[in-house]
């Protein structure tokens, strides 16, 4: 640990006047300011696929992947990067991640070889009961639609919180440094591209019932138009804001004050018909908030180490127990159909135990070690047939109680969860590695913008089950004050012989835990490169009846065979964009040469961005 911030103190220097982007992308001198249509504004070239050495940095947009990769030239770690690649991918991606959420962020320390997390999740305001999401006129759920778009639904966010934590606790620079290429862009503008204007679009409607909204993403009342500037003068002034104060400009500053009385008095557009309902949380909520460093969870597969989130996150347990039930199957391209189906199954056995028994650790026992045990899995493993697929939704098994053999009961569907986030990876030329996820909820947020302030608000509560999933059985996803939602955020490294292998990541809501693991099944046990691994087809089965699909999948030779066994498939929802798509990693695989491969997306939301500091030609 010495020995690294020794070196980047002697760059210290240089690393306080970082590069501007000029309109090339590249690193240099300030250039003339773009005409105001946008003309002579390009992104930062773009790029799925980078090969070398030095560090590397992949995310879904370029200009994000950018700022972190210009911290690593400059002496900075990895967790300098991801906190420069996150604010800024809350400039370019503002329907997905910015300071109004949170996130999980777990990072490899190469000085020690040990994973360490930070759970930045949102909290629920103190005066938020188990009947929260309940009319009190009927005592049924409110309507989903109305729960998702009110200062109800907004979360204590966690982001400015987890960053300051990651920089104090491993990075090099000060926040204030790690927010300056974000606060670059924001002040200068990017490129607006097909996927920004389809999403604006997605969320048009509700965007115009909040005035500031309307005001921020509907310039002129008209749509973004695709190679134009996007300038937010608001967000650039908040960023500096918080690079003076740091994350107490959130927690009990004015930043915080301001996210209050927004979200105690929406700005409700004048002659919006929309019922919007405020939310109850005070300015305590926020300065009461902590960033809480957890243990990882953990477990092998193949002879390789997988870490990742434990509770609040049902991500690293789910992802974990159908490796481990996996692990007791032999899978092989030789045979992807059965590959696939045990796949499936899998997941949704891990994921009728996540139902049951995942949630905040601070306000339910939840038995994750058991989840994660090797008994656990192989009676759970038991109930897989070679020749016919599970029925939906099934029971969840008992991991105190292991042994119960192969009886099959009845079980609960899995709940709503947004489907948007994002997410990066990192690493640098100490070999010290990043996988964190983080989001503002559904595609836009609240759709509630901060007014002055330029970010949206999450509208993370709603990942709280409204009412008990199974009557008369304990839930311990019910809203609480001061609990944090249940998550299925799964930002992973993977360890080989006590080294970094693979790092990965996806958003996707509860389809995040799907890609993630068949992006490792993939990698791991059919041979596939990781860039192939990333850009296969993705199935995703969350005890449902009904499993996901991407259209390149349902097209697929292996979609008639799994029929066969009883699988049946539905075209995955529009997500992100218009497209049906599953997820989009971000993921990095090193090599015993050295070298990193940093992997993005080739084509889902638009494709992803991957670059290194030192690339291989």
């Amino acid at each position: 640990m010495a020995v690294r911030r020794t070196v980047v103190v002697a760059a210290s220097a240089a690393a306080l006047l970082f590069p501007v982007l000029t309109p090339s992308g590249a690193v240099g001198a300030p250039a003339s300011a773009p005409h105001a249509d946008g003309s002579g504004l390009q992104p930062p070239a773009k790029q799925a696929v980078a090969v070398g050495s030095g560090g590397a940095v992949s995310s879904v947009n370029p200009y994000a992947t950018q700022a972190g990769l210009d911290v690593l030239r400059h002496g900075g770690n990895a967790v300098d990067a991801a906190v420069a690649t996150a604010a800024a991918l809350g400039v370019v991606e503002p329907y997905s991640a910015g300071i109004g959420g949170g996130g999980y962020f777990v990072y490899y320390d190469a000085a020690t070889g040990k994973v360490r997390t930070i759970d930045g999740r949102e909290t629920g305001p103190a005066r938020m009961g188990p009947d929260a999401f309940l009319d009190p006129s009927t005592g049924k759920p409110i309507p989903f639609d109305e729960a998702v778009n009110s200062g109800l639904a907004v979360g204590v966010p966690g982001t400015p919180a987890t960053w300051q934590k990651a920089l104090d606790d491993w990075g090099t620079i000060p926040l204030k440094q790690a927010l300056r290429p974000a606060t670059r862009i924001a002040d200068d503008g990017f490129v607006v591209n097909d996927e920004f204007r389809a999403q604006t679009k997605m969320n048009e409607a509700r965007f115009r019932d909040f005035s500031s909204t309307a005001e921020l993403f509907l310039p002129h009342g008209q749509l973004p138009v695709v190679g134009s500037r996007f300038r937010n003068p608001d967000l650039a002034r908040t960023y500096r804001q918080l690079a003076d104060e740091g994350a107490g400009a959130m927690n009990g500053g004015s930043i915080g004050r301001d996210v209050v009385r927004t979200v105690q008095h929406p700005p409700v557009a004048e002659g919006s018909t929309r019922n919007v309902r405020p939310g109850s949380m005070e300015n305590s909520d926020l300065a009461g908030y902590k960033a809480i460093a957890r243990t990882p969870t953990h477990t092998t597969y193949r002879g390789s180490d997988v870490y990742s989130m434990a509770p609040s996150s049902s991500g690293g347990t789910t992802v974990g127990e159908a490796l481990n039930i996996l692990e007791n199957f032999h899978l092989s391209s030789d045979d992807r159909t059965q590959a696939l189906h045990h796949y499936l199954e899998a997941s949704r056995i891990a994921f009728a135990d996540r139902n049951r028994w995942v949630g905040d650790p601070a306000f339910s026992d939840v038995p994750a070690k058991e989840l994660l045990s090797k008994e656990f899995a192989k009676d759970r493993a038991c109930l897989i047939r070679p020749d016919k697929a599970l029925t939906s939704p099934l029971a969840p098994g008992d991991p105190r109680n292991p042994g119960q053999g192969c009886a099959q009961g009845t079980g609960s569907l899995e709940p709503h969860e947004g489907p948007s986030t994002t997410h990066l990876v990192a690493s640098d030329r100490w070999g010290n590695v990043v996988s964190y996820t983080l989001t503002i909820e559904q595609t836009g947020g609240s759709a509630i913008t901060v007014p002055g302030r330029g970010f949206l608000l999450n509208n993370e509560l709603t990942d709280f089950d409204f009412t008990p999933l199974t009557p008369g059985v304990p839930d311990p996803n019910l809203p609480g004050p001061g609990k944090r939602p249940r998550s299925s955020m799964s930002p992973t490294i993977v360890l080989r012989d006590g080294k970094p292998q693979i790092a990965v990541g996806s958003p996707g809501g509860a389809t995040i835990i799907t890609t993630v693991l068949q992006t490792l099944v993939n990698r791991l046990d059919l041979g596939m490169s990781l860039p192939e691994a990333v850009a296969a087809p993705r199935i995703s089965q969350r005890n449902r009846t009904q499993t996901d699909a991407e259209p390149a999948f349902l097209d697929s030779s292996e979609r008639p065979a799994l029929e066969a066994l009883g699988h049946q498939f539905v075209l995955a929802p529009q997500a992100f964009t218009p497209s049906p798509e599953i997820g989009a990693a971000a993921a990095l695989e090193f090599g015993r040469d050295g070298k990193v491969t940093a992997v993005a997306e080739p084509k889902r939301r638009g494709g992803g961005s991957a670059m290194v500091v030192d690339e291989t030609r």
